[in-house]
């Protein structure tokens, strides 16, 4: 979608003509040299075929070379067909190569906000490093002290930490050792986290001060088989009111257990290929969360699938680390990066870049030294980067603002053929890509649908190409991901070398792999990186996994899709998604999300609709610079909560997001005709991927349910 250009139409008119006159000058240099014909050939290709010849498929990936078939893959380096070889393969290959980094906190201190809230600002130095050789002896001493803490081979042991260095030493751990790692989402609830820990009959633990204190102390109760604490800090811990029998210790003791010549004497039992490396916990958005068993072979032939789609990996690219690596998406991100010899350096939502929440102003965040080449983000982190920009144009004098504006559009016409434009880039848009260090070539978009004009804005004001990807913990993260050189919005790629899709017809939905132009239906997935099930729920492997008369597993999705011509995916639409509204139209409550989160005044949405009524509701996190802007405009004052609750500013936002839907082409139905606004944010760690979002909904369900029921006349 274009911006607007406000600016007298004869300027426009000249400045178009000189635009020409350079790209007529400077086209055939450019394209003979920068092999721009190649890229496009590429990006017009057909990139996947039905194998069946039917229009429901099975589809897979064509070769690159010769557009035939192409089989399925399910392992990356020769030999390296379990987790622990993985981190083996780097650090033989990559001994001193770094690995994992960390920035150095120089300083914390408590900042007052007008709000009267206090936020804890910090001041970081500059990346410590561990190379791959360090990294590797690490998670040798460390599995070797947990198994002289007790820790048997295949018996289950569970990580509930941030995304960290210690996260990762501790699951290179447990696959070296072959411990089965249980992850846990840190925004559980108690009573979900102890389900998991009591199903998974945990007995060792690995977590952090915060979360120790913050979240596990007051289940210790409810998990009685529970023995050994490790806290990833090397601080000291406390523990008063612990119960007894619960033993504490941290980190760098159990390393240095473990690094005991009687304890490393000790032989280890490797893991084979079948072997269960993850349960991996969801969030429990429809109902008590459910452990995905993830085996060796599942996530290796999951990681070769995502690697074969970013192009020149290599050992000379950073990656920066900073979604929850307790969802698959992260932890596969990173499985490819260790197998290629990248560095990792670590962040957070609140330090991630120079304006971020807990760095304190005129400090640098973690891109700005880091400076990666590579990123996994979810749409959440992606819309923020957007409106802010976007409201910072607005911002602008009309002539910063109209030269943004006509290159901007200038480039979206460029790029849409399949061209790009460095001048641009380098005058234009270099302070926007230095958000995220100015050296990011690849960005992979993950976890929840991402809008067309936020892809595009990437696409344009980032300089570099966003991967859309498709994928589930069930499928280990695995489905699909667009190629680098495809600049089409809303679809995600053809599937990736590592498994096969198939379209099944969905008759309540009206959904057919008969339809025309594009075949529709269920995404159903198969191929080696299908996982093995949900840990001790046989009626749920029944309903969502089969193995078909070749032996190969697949997973009903739940998602519909369809397939267009050149062999990519598109999702439009999910089945525990629709709501049929009284009137008999069905409602995509994501869909309308996804359209509504572009609008500046929202920062998040969750409309929520009921088959007894006839109209949707939403739930909004607002802007609180541009609400309070408006309530200032309106001569309101009083806290952000009051601002939040006055009924007046809920039917502005009511009215300003009823024009936002109109601008996206949402139908009348679609447009929630009521909406409350929460004071409280949410917080990327709290809600950014698919799991976690669709938890929000039903936890936004119960907090507002009095709303619900007087929105709803009572029902």
């Amino acid at each position: 979608m274009k911006l607007k250009e406000d600016m007298n139409p004869l300027l426009l008119q000249v400045f178009r003509s000189v635009v020409w006159v350079y790209s007529v000058i400077t086209f055939l240099p450019w394209y003979l040299l920068s092999g721009a014909g190649a890229n496009l050939d590429r990006a017009r290709r057909v990139k996947a075929r039905s194998v069946s010849g039917r229009p429901a498929g099975p589809y897979r990936a064509t070769n690159h070379e010769d557009g035939s078939q192409q089989k399925l893959v399910s392992s990356l380096h020769p030999g390296v067909d379990t987790l622990d070889k993985v981190m083996e393969y780097g650090a033989a290959r990559f001994p001193e190569r770094n690995c994992l980094g960390t920035r150095e906190v120089l300083s914390e201190e408590d900042e007052l906000q007008p709000n009267g809230k206090v936020f804890k600002k910090v001041i970081l130095g500059e990346y410590q490093w561990m190379s791959y050789e360090e990294t590797y002896q690490a998670a040798v001493c460390f599995g070797s002290g947990l198994a002289a803490l007790g820790q048997r081979p295949q018996c289950n042991i569970a990580i509930f930490c941030e995304t960290r260095a210690e996260w990762m030493i501790a699951a290179q751990a447990c696959f070296i050792y072959n411990f089965p790692l249980v992850t846990l989402y840190s925004t559980l609830g108690g009573a979900a986290i102890a389900h998991g820990l009591n199903e998974t009959e945990i007995t060792h633990i690995i977590t952090s001060k915060d979360l120790l204190h913050s979240r596990l102390k007051d289940i210790l109760l409810e998990v009685p088989r529970l023995q050994h604490i490790i806290v990833v800090d090397s601080k000291p811990t406390s523990l008063p009111g612990f119960p007894r029998g619960i033993m504490v210790h941290n980190m760098d003791a159990v390393q240095e257990l473990g690094s005991r010549p009687d304890n490393m004497a000790v032989a280890r039992q490797r893991p084979v290929p079948s072997d269960i490396a993850v349960i991996m916990y969801t969030s429990g958005s429809t109902g008590i969360p459910k452990g995905v068993m993830i085996s060796h072979s599942n996530i290796i032939a999951g990681v070769t699938g995502m690697a074969e789609r970013i192009p020149d990996l290599d050992e000379t690219d950073t990656y920066i680390g900073y979604l929850p690596l307790a969802h698959v998406l992260e932890l596969s991100a990173e499985m490819v990066c260790i197998s290629h010899g990248c560095c990792i350096g670590y962040s957070s939502p609140q330090t991630l870049a120079d304006q971020s929440t807990k760095i304190k102003k005129g400090s640098k965040g973690d891109t700005s030294v880091l400076k990666p080449t590579l990123m996994a983000a979810v749409p959440e982190i992606m819309d923020r980067i957007y409106k802010n920009v976007m409201t910072k144009v607005e911002e602008m004098s009309s002539v910063q603002r109209t030269l943004f504006v006509l290159a901007y559009n200038y480039k979206m016409e460029q790029i849409t053929k399949g061209y790009k434009t460095p001048l641009c880039d380098s005058l234009v848009f270099r302070k926007v890509r230095s958000l995220l260090g100015g050296h990011m070539r690849v960005l992979l978009s993950g976890g929840a649908p991402l809008s067309a004009a936020t892809q595009r804005f990437m696409n344009i004001c980032l300089c570099c190409p966003v991967g859309q990807g498709y994928g589930l913990t069930e499928t280990c993260g695995a489905g699909t991901i667009s190629e680098m050189w495809d600049y089409s919005t809303g679809r995600v790629g053809a599937p990736l070398i590592c498994s096969e899709i198939t379209l099944k017809d969905w008759e309540e939905g009206g959904y057919y792999s008969t339809d025309k132009p594009h075949p529709r239906g269920e995404i159903v997935i198969g191929g080696p990186n299908v996982t093995m099930g949900y840990y001790k729920n046989e009626v749920k492997n029944r309903e969502d996994f089969f193995v078909d008369s070749n032996g190969q597993r697949w997973f009903c999705t739940g998602d519909i899709g369809e397939f267009h011509p050149d062999g990519c995916l598109k999702i439009i639409d999910r089945k525990k998604d629709l709501v049929k509204l009284q009137a008999g139209e069905y409602v995509s409550l994501g869909k309308v999300e996804a359209m509504l989160k572009n609008c500046p005044f929202v920062d998040n949405i969750c409309a929520y609709a009921n088959s007894d009524q006839s109209y949707v509701i939403g739930f909004v996190v607002p802007n609180q610079k541009q609400l309070m802007a408006l309530a200032e405009q309106r001569g309101l004052r009083g806290s952000w909560e009051e601002i939040c609750n006055n009924p007046d500013m809920e039917r502005d936002v009511l009215h300003i997001i009823t024009e936002a839907a109109l601008s996206a082409k949402l139908e009348r139905f679609e447009i929630p005709r009521k909406i409350r606004l929460s004071a409280e944010p949410w917080t990327p760690e709290t809600g950014l991927v698919t799991d976690a979002f669709k938890l929000k909904r039903k936890e936004l369900k119960s907090h507002y349910q009095e709303d619900i029921e007087r929105m709803y006349g009572g029902k």
